[in-house]
């Protein structure tokens, strides 16, 4: 094990009221929470990207971040350095899984074989380093936007020389998810949208990408991989139009090309944001489907209009996420994925930890609050009561399909002219404060 962050001590839980910086106020991994333990609950897992490979530069700036490991080199043997000190990472911090994009943990090699080949030589260090530790892979991924060839798409590029590099990328990385126990694969399409509709065959660019997901679907079959499939919604940056621009157009793209029934989402708070919605909205649409997947653990800035991935800090948007996470009954193959990089001033080391420590415990006290609203379920039968006309006579009836125009006109003419109840919003976010702040 290497030892980079020497003077950093392995995190521990030592309640809210400690006043150690370096320690757990909420996330106490074995405290039980609704029958299962907060580890299970929350399914934390560090992005390769960030962790290791972020030198936290922005659209005006280089990078700052210190990273000791990294000799700056695209060279196989320093893609083998950071896998040491990322699993050091993992250990000392208490997460328990993690994920990757392919060009994260493996350059580019001088040709496509060679990059394949540094893949599967990362992928042999990563796979011992899980056995010796136990950590596990949530999902991987290829990264399809960072190279130049796919400065206009990788499945909905124009140039299908493009398209097939991307497709023998989405092989490999499938392959290597495959192998190292991934329990999903994610397709995060950076580029695959326009700039112009100038120059796009908009038809044709989703036809072409509807291909590629049948592609990995039909390749999952032949390798025997039974892990989830995600797609990620993101609204833009860098294109001016993204396919996967939010969690319903995502979902009616999946039922267009009858693939709904092989994929989830991986939602993420600051695509959320860019997309104009809460993270709530997008949540409640992907549970509708029922396809929520997963989640990217993170917040934007909603004074900025790009994808500034900060730590979640926000208990309220927390405790709203894990009110839907314990809605679903849980996670199965997702979990919460720390898509969240520190911000530029915070560049030493210890920084790293204080970063994922505010994240953890802001899910973990929003775990608990959610969990006593869910149990006491005040909020949802004031919803089931605000609905109940729906629950008999014609109410029903309009659910079940069986009312018509005409049926509907009869009856409202018997009727005296309905009088609204209160939706008491006030009421129910002063209720909200309670469980957060009053109990």
């Amino acid at each position: 094990m290497t030892t980079y962050f020497e003077g950093i001590p392995k995190i521990q839980y030592e309640g809210t009221q400690t006043i150690n910086p370096l320690a757990f106020r909420h996330y106490n991994p074995d405290e039980e929470v609704m029958g299962k333990t907060m580890r299970e609950h929350l399914k934390f897992a560090a992005p390769y990207w960030h962790v290791m490979r972020n030198e936290l530069s922005d659209p005006f700036g280089v990078g700052t971040a210190l990273m000791p490991w990294d000799d700056q080199s695209n060279s196989l043997q320093n893609a083998l350095n950071r896998v040491e000190v990322f699993f050091e990472f993992l250990d000392k911090i208490g997460i328990d899984y993690y994920c990757w994009h392919d060009r994260d943990i493996s350059p580019e090699g001088k040709t496509l074989d060679e990059t394949h080949q540094n893949l599967l030589k990362v992928c042999d260090l990563l796979e011992a380093k899980q056995k010796e530790t136990g950590k596990k892979l949530l999902w991987g991924t290829a990264c399809l936007f960072s190279h130049p060839r796919y400065a206009q798409g990788a499945a909905t590029s124009p140039n299908a020389d493009v398209f097939a590099y991307a497709a023998s990328q989405v092989k490999y990385a499938l392959e290597q998810t495959h192998r190292l126990g991934g329990e999903g694969y994610t397709f995060w399409g950076g580029r695959e949208g326009y700039a112009t509709l100038l120059n796009t065959d908009m038809k044709r660019e989703l036809d072409h990408m509807a291909a590629l997901l049948q592609m990995a679907v039909d390749h999952a079959k032949k390798i025997g991989f039974k892990g989830q499939f995600y797609i990620e919604p993101k609204p833009k940056e860098p294109s001016t139009h993204q396919y996967d621009t939010d969690s319903a157009t995502c979902l009616n793209f999946l039922r267009e090309y009858g693939l709904l029934d092989h994929f989830k989402l991986n939602i993420e708070t600051n695509h959320a944001t860019l997309a104009g919605h809460t993270m709530q909205h997008e949540l409640d649409v992907a549970l509708g489907a029922n396809a929520l997947g997963s989640i990217d653990a993170n917040q934007g800035d909603e004074l900025l209009g790009w994808d500034t991935d900060q730590f979640p800090t926000d208990v309220y948007m927390t405790t709203q996420v894990m009110l839907r996470v314990l809605k679903m009954g849980g996670f199965t193959t997702g979990g919460l994925n720390f898509d969240a990089k520190r911000r530029r001033e915070s560049h030493c080391l210890e920084d790293l930890f204080h970063a994922h420590i505010s994240g953890m415990d802001a899910f973990a006290l929003g775990l608990k609050v959610a969990a006593k609203i869910h149990q006491e379920g005040r909020f949802e039968e004031f919803v089931h009561q605000r609905y109940e006309s729906y629950s008999s006579g014609i109410g029903a009836q309009i659910e079940a399909g069986t009312a018509t125009l005409d049926s509907l006109d009869d009856y409202a003419k018997s009727i005296e002219a309905p009088v609204l109840q209160s939706g008491r919003q006030e009421m129910l976010e002063n209720l909200l404060n309670t469980y957060l702040f009053g109990k």
